[in-house]
């Protein structure tokens, strides 16, 4: 007989108990704040109509690359989903008489056949907040504040970068890009972290842009004043997109500073996050030490997604956050300071005979709310407390035949080594 493959497909693994405690204690703390927020939870499926996750108002065409999809019985073209909004935006479209504003949060599994590195798979978890009819930047504000609050609880200290496309898009349409190259020149503009300024440039070169637009772009990269607000005000007269973008950032940072979270949050003016559903305030988050390169959650304002279902081209004031689930869970993996239990039992119940006595008391101490775990198998007192002690359970419940004629339980503390002995009614 054949051997099978026990391979786990490739970008995708399994959680062990240890590692899933701790993913499931992420999920908590993030599900509290976002609950503390006062966002309502939704659930949406994995599986998805195609023409729904290919929409021109989805993620674009960089990500349609890493959809999978497949067919039904039935022939339709399906896909899995490859993250949280999309998804969303349809509830939106198909559920007009709910109450705007609207806060949703969703925790669940997306797909993606992208490239695999640390903290980054093909099957992962995401967290998402929406917000959904707030046109003001408090909506952008809240969640950033939000972000924040949830990664303090979670003991990492994090920084928020942030930008506006229409800035962005604003000045690439006043250096002489047209209009259906804006996009790709976005896509590259977000990669200057990672290539330098030469590379940005070097790759803009393979866009049909003129040479003019070019130098315009690498003077605007150049700049020492770009990080500054007042930089833009020059050009803010020539192009109502940088109007209006300019507006919105001040709008924003006037919040962020009456919060007293202007530090951490950090105007970056080429920030361009590379999905083309977003329309204004766009937002990444990032380790403040730097251990973990790639950024941990990211959101932004993508307006025209619910109308666009829709078919009304209707604007819908949408903002939105995600958190990644398996990143968080790498780099607290890596830190190693997360004070999970990895057993979280608060009684072991040993029977060294009478295992139907020993099944009713864990039932009466269950019945109290306590995480109670019986043996099965070990009937021997020696290796039942060498199991306790490796798995750090704080009291073992012996039940022999003395215990149950006199009936009572014996139970020792693992911390002290001391044994009490309780009365308990077994008929």
């Amino acid at each position: 007989m054949k051997k099978m493959n026990y391979q786990n497909v490739k970008g995708t693994q399994d959680y062990l108990p240890n590692a899933e405690l701790i993913r499931r204690d992420v999920r908590r703390t993030l599900e509290d704040v976002f609950i503390q927020y006062g966002c309502k939870p939704i659930e949406t499926p994995i599986l998805n109509y195609t023409e729904l996750l290919a929409s021109k108002y989805a993620g674009g065409a960089e990500i349609l690359e890493e959809m999978y999809t497949l067919t039904d019985r039935g022939e339709r073209d399906l896909a899995l989903r490859y993250d949280l909004t999309i998804p969303f935006a349809k509830v939106m479209a198909m559920n007009p008489t709910l109450k705007l504003p609207f806060k949703r949060y969703e925790i669940g599994k997306v797909f993606r056949d992208g490239p695999i590195k640390a903290g980054r798979f093909r099957e992962f978890t995401q967290c998402d907040v929406d917000i959904v009819g707030v046109d003001s930047q408090i909506a952008e504000a809240e969640l950033m504040q939000m972000a924040i609050d949830a990664f303090e609880r979670l003991k990492l200290d994090i920084t928020i970068q942030y930008n506006n496309r229409k800035l962005l898009t604003g000045m690439l349409n006043l250096f002489g890009v047209k209009l259906e190259h804006i996009n790709p020149a976005i896509l590259i503009l977000d990669k200057i972290e990672k290539i330098g300024v030469d590379g940005v440039i070097s790759e803009l070169k393979d866009l049909p842009l003129t040479i003019a637009a070019i130098n315009a772009i690498q003077l605007f990269l150049t700049e020492e004043k770009n990080r500054d607000l007042s930089f833009f005000d020059c050009y803010a007269n020539q192009n109502q997109e940088i109007q209006e973008g300019l507006a919105e950032v001040r709008e924003l940072q006037s919040y962020l500073e009456f919060l007293d979270i202007g530090n951490q949050c950090v105007f970056n003016p080429f920030l361009a996050r590379g999905l083309e559903i977003y329309t204004g305030t766009i937002y990444e988050i990032f380790l403040m030490n730097q251990t973990m390169k790639s950024s941990i959650g990211s959101g932004g304002r993508y307006d025209n997604a619910i109308g666009g279902f829709l078919g009304t081209n209707e604007n819908f004031a949408t903002v939105g956050i995600s958190f990644g689930l398996d990143v968080i869970y790498t780099i607290l993996s890596q830190v190693n300071i997360s004070n999970i239990d990895g057993n979280q039992i608060d009684y072991y119940v040993v029977p060294l005979t009478r295992k139907q006595e020993a099944l009713l008391v864990a039932k009466d101490l269950r019945k109290k709310g306590y995480k109670v775990e019986i043996e099965m198998r070990i009937n021997k007192v020696g290796k039942a407390l060498e199991k306790a002690n490796k798995e750090n359970v704080q009291n073992v419940v012996i039940i022999g035949e003395n215990e149950v004629q006199q009936n009572q339980i014996t139970i020792k503390d693992m911390t002290t080594g001391k044994e009490s002995v309780e009365s308990y009614t077994f008929h």
